[in-house]
């Protein structure tokens, strides 16, 4: 491991009043977007301000793989016995990495054995971990199709599961989600769609990892982790950045599905469904009403996971340039549900979509609520206004997933560099110096801004995080 300095929700510690006692806000990133909804928005203050970012300092870490994806972060975390401001991380080839955020050491590395055969390959993951609210345990995937429960004290698996029958055409593609004991976990497929796979919701029991529900897109009629080929279609990955959506209030499970035959009743390509938290039962779903097209033209709805913007209100993003507006009332029920947007809005640039929008809700105005969503060409910001997405801003910059800290817009240009911006003007602050990526995207916490880089399609076995922090720090 290398280390470089180069000079110029929930998460940082805000004491607060709740029924008269001092309440100390914890200052961990779980998974990615921060909550289960993947909102990537902090609603406490993160300690990065306009007046400050410019004077941060960057450490760059070599790691053994490069991550295509988010970090997650645990606030004075016990690892080897000492406490750490730590991060993890997976890279594409499935090696899980915790790393001493604030002086860039490896505090553990975990290898899953399948690591040698695919090093190098165009088998893959882009996947983030989550861990566990007791901070006990992180979960992560790798690229052979499985899940592994590891310590976080020392990386140490407790248990492995595959929940896929043909990891060669099964992606894990998507970070993992963590609820009530269950690890929440999709499949997509490569780029390419070599036949035969399938998108599938899988619940796992995250003390023993044993199965407990799966769901598949394609052949929805049968309940059991299917062999590819045993169904008589194909695709429908389930492949957007933030995989499973999950409604904070009873578990239920939002996805969207790629390009795959659409029916009504047992296939579900290019689709928004929503399961009940148990993956039993399906409670809505929606296809546009040229899904035939969609298929046809590789303009997969799910190139985006669905974005909860209020209890009722879901914005689902394409690659045909699309957000749509919909409602979960009105797409209630297993009947099939075509058409009936309340709204379609151009992505920012007009072009496919390929990342998680954010979601805001400035402090003090809670009756606001803001979306943004950056593409090839472009970032926007939309309000919530009477029950549609109204623009206020656009900037001719490209991005991966937003993140919003302290009333900042952080978002990774493809081309490199990280753009930082007022995020109800839209101004350009600054732009962080750092190489290119892909499906990287940053998180914002406990003063520092933490940064992986690259892309995965080059298959190289190495590669970097940024970390941002104040002169002095760390």
């Amino acid at each position: 491991m290398r280390i470089r300095v180069l000079a110029p929700l929930l998460l940082a510690v805000s004491m607060t009043a709740l029924a008269g006692v001092p309440f100390e806000l914890p200052r961990d990133w779980l998974m990615f977007g921060g909550d289960l909804q993947s909102t990537s928005a902090n609603p406490a203050p993160a300690g990065i301000t306009a007046a400050n970012v410019i004077r941060l300092r960057r450490r760059q870490v070599i790691l053994d793989g490069v991550v295509d994806a988010s970090a997650i972060y645990l606030h004075a975390a016990t690892v080897g016995g000492a406490r750490h401001n730590a991060l993890f991380v997976t890279t594409s080839y499935g090696k899980t990495i915790a790393l001493d955020a604030d002086g860039g050491q490896v505090l553990w590395e975990y290898t899953p054995p399948s690591y040698r055969s695919l090093a190098g390959t165009r088998q893959f993951t882009n996947s983030t971990p989550v861990a566990d609210p007791s901070r006990q345990f992180i979960y992560a995937a790798s690229p052979d199709g499985y899940i592994q429960a590891l310590a976080v004290s020392d990386g140490q698996p407790l248990w492995r599961t595959s929940i896929t029958k043909l990891p060669r055409r099964e992606k894990m593609d998507s970070p993992l989600k963590f609820f009530r004991g269950r690890v929440i976990a999709v499949t997509a497929g490569y780029i390419g769609d070599a036949p035969s796979y399938q998108g599938h919701v899988v619940i796992l029991d995250a003390n023993s990892g044993k199965i407990l529900q799966a769901w598949n897109s394609l052949c929805s009629n049968r309940t059991e982790l299917m062999d590819p080929d045993s169904c008589p279609q194909s695709d429908s990955a389930i492949w957007g950045r933030a995989g499973a959506v999950i409604d904070p209030l009873d578990g239920n499970i939002l996805i969207a599905t790629g390009n795959g035959d659409w029916n009504g009743t047992t296939d579900w390509g290019d689709a928004v469904i929503e399961l009940n938290a148990s993956a039993t039962e399906m409670l809505g779903n929606y296809t546009p009403t040229n899904t035939e097209e969609l298929n046809e033209d590789d303009l997969d709805l799910g190139s985006t996971s669905p974005v909860l913007l209020t209890q009722d209100l879901i914005a689902q993003g394409g690659k045909d340039g699309k957000i749509r507006l919909l409602s979960r009332q009105s797409i209630r029920g297993n009947a099939p549900h075509k058409g009936h947007e309340l709204q379609m809005v151009s992505t920012p640039s007009g072009t496919r979509l390929f990342a998680q929008p954010a979601v805001w809700r400035p402090p003090g105005a809670q009756h606001q609520l803001w979306m943004f969503a950056a593409d090839a060409g472009a970032t926007a910001a939309w309000e919530l206004d009477q029950g549609k997405l109204v623009e206020r801003w656009s900037h001719p910059t490209s991005g991966t997933s937003p993140f919003v800290a302290d009333g900042l817009l952080f978002v990774y240009a493809l081309e490199g560099g990280l753009n930082v911006y007022q995020a109800a003007s839209g101004q350009l602050i600054t732009t962080l110096p750092c190489g290119p990526g892909h499906w990287n995207s940053p998180i914002v916490v406990d003063g520092m801004i933490i940064l992986p880089e690259g892309n995965a399609n080059r298959r190289a076995t190495s590669g970097v995080v940024n970390i941002w922090s104040l002169a002095g720090a760390g």
